[in-house]
């Protein structure tokens, strides 16, 4: 994988042209992404009250078996390495396996992200079995009590059902994901535990405002005490634990994180929604960020390479009173999803500046954008600023008894054919 700049060629009598730091080549931008984001579905069996795709209803205009393969090829052919595959619950998918199969065929390797509905005893005993396949186990809580309050009743007990499976079957290295809440930054020592446990890699991500998170975020997003401590935590334990480039903001309280120290967004990472669209950001599914859909705009590779979007990311950015910051080369400026699904501007500060600038822009007048999609089941959406019912269970939580307590499509009128969501 290259850098879509060119540095000249090399001769015989010429010495390799310098590339710079590894850094600024990742601003300017990559042939293909180092980290591809593939929801395959909306569908789902749980209803988190932070998902950032409002997932819970499948769309139906969802890729088929025979567009989701194409695509497959295409990466095949710019050499991504892996594509990381979520949801919604990818694996209520029917053809789930089958197009894990076809990409781990087609020199693509899989990492899905699961809450662990479907991972029994035989699927961890064939995922063991495979080298190419990568599985991320959705946690928020290292006990029952406070994952179940986010994510539902019976989704703690599901998720390390399917990490004893896992473990039992001999799958190495199984990840354990958690989104970071004021509600468990007191359980980090516990889910590095809970990984030891079962031979697993921690892996936390920040909470972003985006889908129903948008709706919780104000009550979930850890406090400006907590976040220092996540910090001292990180700085103590972050060689062992995978972040991604999830708190690079916080490398303005001194040393920078292991990790990637900057927004990836159209530069290293992007997303494939469930219907071809493909945004700038996982965390930013939102028409500002939507840069071109792949059956409408000439495929994958057309789009990376030559949307406007794309290549207005890679291009030097300006970031506005935070460049007189002294601590700007640490977090340069912060996460553009937090920014905007807050109703900050993109050259201001983060929401969660550690410097306190963050809580100054909050306090001011600012428009939230509305939300571009929502398949919550329910086809609701919490009132903002409500208040979060994170009541602690006083009854025995109920397994979900299927893959999908409720029809994904229950609601939805049959699809009829027509225009992607890029031409309506």
């Amino acid at each position: 994988m290259t850098s879509t700049l060119e540095h000249g060629t090399t001769t015989a009598s010429t010495a390799p042209p310098a590339v710079g730091r590894l850094i600024d080549q990742f601003e300017q931008g990559l042939d293909a992404p180092i980290c591809l984001t593939w929801e395959l579905t909306y569908a789902c069996n749980l209803s988190c009250v932070h998902c950032l795709s409002s997932s819970g209803r499948r769309d139906p205009r969802e890729l088929s078996t025979e567009q989701c393969k194409a695509i497959i090829d295409e990466l095949q052919r710019m050499q991504v390495f892996y594509v990381n595959i979520g949801g919604g619950e990818p694996t209520v998918r029917s053809d789930f396996w089958e197009l894990v199969d076809y990409a781990t065929a087609h020199q693509v390797g899989v990492k899905f992200s699961t809450n662990g509905v479907r991972i029994d005893e035989k699927v961890a005993a064939r995922l063991a079995a495979s080298d190419y396949v990568d599985v991320q186990i959705s946690l928020d809580g290292a006990t029952a009590e406070v994952n179940d309050a986010v994510r539902g009743p019976g989704s703690f007990a599901m998720a390390v059902r399917a990490l004893e499976n896992l473990s039992n079957a001999g799958f190495r290295d199984a990840k354990i994901s958690v989104v970071v809440t004021r509600e468990n930054v007191s359980q980090l020592d516990d889910f590095k535990a809970l990984a030891d446990r079962y031979g697993a890699t921690l892996r936390i991500t920040r909470l972003r405002p985006s889908g129903r998170g948008a709706d919780v975020w104000d009550d979930l997003h850890p406090t400006a005490a907590q976040q220092r401590e996540l910090y001292d935590w990180l700085v103590a334990h972050g060689e062992g634990v995978l972040t991604g480039d999830s708190f690079f903001h916080l490398s303005a309280y001194g040393d920078a994180l292991p990790g990637l120290n900057l927004c990836g967004a159209g530069r290293v990472v992007c997303l494939i929604d469930p219907v071809g669209d493909v945004y700038a950001c996982p965390f930013a599914i939102h028409e500002e960020f939507l840069a071109g859909n792949i059956l409408a705009d000439g495929g994958f590779q057309s789009i990376w390479q030559n949307s406007e979007l794309f290549t207005e990311l890679r291009s030097p950015q300006t970031a506005g009173a935070c460049t007189k910051c002294a601590h700007f080369d640490s977090c340069r400026g912060g996460c553009m999803a937090a920014k905007f699904f807050t109703g900050l501007p993109m050259d201001g500060p983060d929401p969660e500046c550690v410097q306190g600038f963050g809580e100054s822009a909050l306090a001011a007048d600012r428009t939230i954008p509305p939300a571009a999609v929502d398949h919550s089941r329910t086809g609701k959406r919490r009132t903002p600023r409500a208040p979060v019912p994170l009541t602690l269970l006083t009854t025995p939580p109920r397994r979900p008894s299927k893959a999908c307590d409720e029809n994904p499509l229950a609601g939805m009128t049959p699809p009829v054919a027509g225009p992607s969501r890029t031409e309506s």
